[in-house]
């Protein structure tokens, strides 16, 4: 499943493609049955929707879906940010800081995928620094889908900048200072996620 997963979230599996089982194992050289398992928990996590028999759809996301999964991790995020400079462990920062030196290495040579794939890594360790159950499994419930979020712009260099300024609030437990870096992120995303859709419209 995490073959495909990734796949759906770095965008080789466009929005709208067919999965079909016999052809994906085929593939991956597998059975169709742990095609089948991987397509239903897919499915489960908001990236999949299925069709009849034996195939299914990779998500289009509508524009009320993208502001409702906005609107989401808005709030989570806010949250998750807060509790991590307050609650951040040295452990805890050590795996941050390699996520953030993974993204900033990524995007320094041009690794779209890469990139992405560490910034969500970021993202889910502040979760994890923010030490609250409740809120690791919300975020856990939303994961997939956040990461296809996440990976909705192709400025690497903005998103690796401002999560080093995060980190750096993270550090210094400054709280009132990551709310605001938190806020401005947010803001950042949404404007490069509506840019890129916005030119993706033009060129059809």
């Amino acid at each position: 499943m995490r073959v495909l997963r990734d796949e759906i979230v770095d965008g080789t599996r466009a929005p709208g493609s067919r999965l079909v089982e016999r052809e994906i194992a085929a593939e991956l050289g597998v059975s169709r049955l742990p095609v089948r398992d991987a397509l239903r928990g897919l499915v489960g996590e908001g990236l999949v929707q299925p069709r009849p028999r034996t195939w299914a759809v990779v998500r289009e996301f509508s524009t009320t879906d993208i502001s409702d999964l906005h609107e989401i991790r808005s709030a989570l995020e806010t949250l998750g940010f807060r509790l991590a400079a307050q609650r951040r462990t040295r452990a805890g920062l050590a795996k941050l800081r390699a996520d953030l030196d993974a993204e900033l290495s990524a995007a320094a040579r041009g690794d779209g995928a890469a990139a992405r794939r560490a910034a969500a890594d970021f993202h889910e360790t502040v979760t994890e620094l923010a030490d609250n159950a409740m809120l690791s499994e919300l975020e856990l419930t939303l994961r997939s889908r956040m990461r296809w979020l996440l990976g909705q712009h192709d400025d690497f260099a903005t998103m690796a900048e401002e999560h080093e300024a995060l980190y750096r609030a993270i550090e210094a437990r400054d709280v009132a200072g990551v709310a605001e870096l938190a806020e401005r992120h947010l803001a950042t995303s949404s404007d490069k996620l509506a840019a890129r859709r916005s030119r993706a419209a033009a060129a059809e």
